[in-house]
């Protein structure tokens, strides 16, 4: 990767030290300059005009995307978050009185939720599986748990609080066996480094184009497996997702557009679909090896920082870095780097309330880098830290 070039062509770089790529990444110049395009094209011809005469790009967009994910592009539906996506996959599930989903400590909170929400109204169960050694889900608890009262596991692959790696493959080697469907959440892994679906075994994967894909908030996509649909009901029929026979009937469209809508932004479809494209032409192999390493690097100098903890899971581990000061609180700590320029989130802990109730280290400070961030601003952030802790205020 040529890193000057790839910073030239991210304005952010101009003005932060931007580690908080999990939240949201920032935009590339080819990708705002695709919004923005569109934009100025809708208000020139109107939008039904500028979205006919865009209609390839947008098919690009899902082509590129199963390029990524190593599906079809009918196996993929385009949504305005990742949230959307995931529910849209897991509501077009059957749950009753009896069944288990079975999930991981690190599942995101409105997953979560969503699990608790079906367990009040069916009489499912909602079991944790619980962590190996390392911290990341233990296959072989998985193996032992899965039986005929199984209808969904559901896990995700890089939780949003941590530098963890589920080891999803061996998960989805255990579900295929035992014909359970798997439902992946990877918000925080595509884009970061390689996802295939092929290879992890999933049937159904949600993300986000605003976090490591670098597209625009808004944005996010499903993948489902073509042989899954039969298993699902769509919970919601629009003219986008279903065609009205003429009587008092419908059919569901082909492929996995039928979990769509029919309204969307294509600009912000666009700026995704460039976002896409850049990824694959930079290489996901390519951007997990540099991003493995930002964050492997962040992670040795806090570690060397007294009264510095961190706090990331699992025997793999990925540019996620999580963080805590002894005796500050987190907040204070964040407000102090983004002060002086250094992006940051902290960690909440209902976003992750399995993993809370097992640890109960949130909130964290959340550093996050990318591909285009550098070394030396790693060692910015550390110094700044640093400078806090010594100080009591960074110079």
């Amino acid at each position: 990767m040529d890193i000057a070039a790839l910073r030239r062509d991210t304005p952010g770089c101009a003005h932060r030290v931007h580690l908080d790529n999990a939240g949201s990444g920032l935009l590339s110049r080819p990708t705002l300059e695709t919004v923005v395009s569109h934009l100025e094209l809708e208000a020139r011809i109107g939008g039904y005009e500028a979205a006919a005469q865009e209609r390839r790009a947008v098919e690009a967009t899902y082509e590129d995307i199963a390029a990524l994910v190593g599906g079809r592009p009918e196996e993929v539906a385009l949504f305005d978050n990742a949230t959307h996506a995931w529910q849209a996959a897991f509501c077009a599930l059957s749950f009753g009185p009896g069944d288990r989903i079975l999930t991981g400590r690190a599942e995101y909170g409105s997953n979560v939720l969503a699990y608790l929400q079906t367990a009040q109204r069916t009489g499912a169960e909602v079991v944790v599986v619980p962590n190996d050694s390392s911290g990341a889900l233990d296959t072989a608890a998985l193996a032992a748990l899965v039986d005929e009262r199984v209808k969904l596991v559901g896990v995700t692959h890089v939780p949003a609080g941590g530098g963890l790696v589920n080891p999803v493959a061996e998960i989805g080697a255990i579900t295929r066996r035992a014909g359970v469907p798997f439902l992946l959440d990877a918000t925080q892994s595509v884009g970061q480094f390689p996802v295939d679906v092929g290879a992890i075994g999933c049937d159904m994967l949600a993300a986000t184009g605003r976090k490591f894909l670098r597209g625009p908030r808004g944005t996010g996509f499903l993948w489902v497996r073509t042989g899954m649909l039969e298993h699902l009901a769509p919970h919601v029929a629009e003219i986008g997702s279903a065609t009205w026979d003429g009587a008092r009937g419908f059919s569901w469209h082909q492929g996995v557009r039928r979990f769509g809508t029919w309204e969307m932004s294509h600009a912000n479809v666009l700026g995704l679909g460039s976002a896409v494209h850049q990824a694959l032409r930079l290489g996901p192999e390519n951007i997990g090896r540099r991003t493995a390493a930002l964050g492997e690097h962040l992670r040795r100098r806090l570690a060397a920082v007294p009264r510095v903890t961190t706090h990331d899971l699992g025997s793999r581990r990925c540019a996620i870095v999580t963080a805590k000061v002894d005796g500050i609180p987190t907040e204070d700590v964040a407000t102090a780097l983004t002060r002086h320029g250094v992006n940051v989130r902290t960690t909440v802990p209902a976003s992750e309330p399995f993993d809370t109730e097992d640890r109960g280290v949130h909130p964290l400070v959340r550093f996050s880098p990318h591909y285009y961030n550098t070394e030396d601003e790693l060692d910015r952030a550390v110094e700044v830290l640093t400078l806090f802790l010594e100080k009591g205020q960074p110079r």
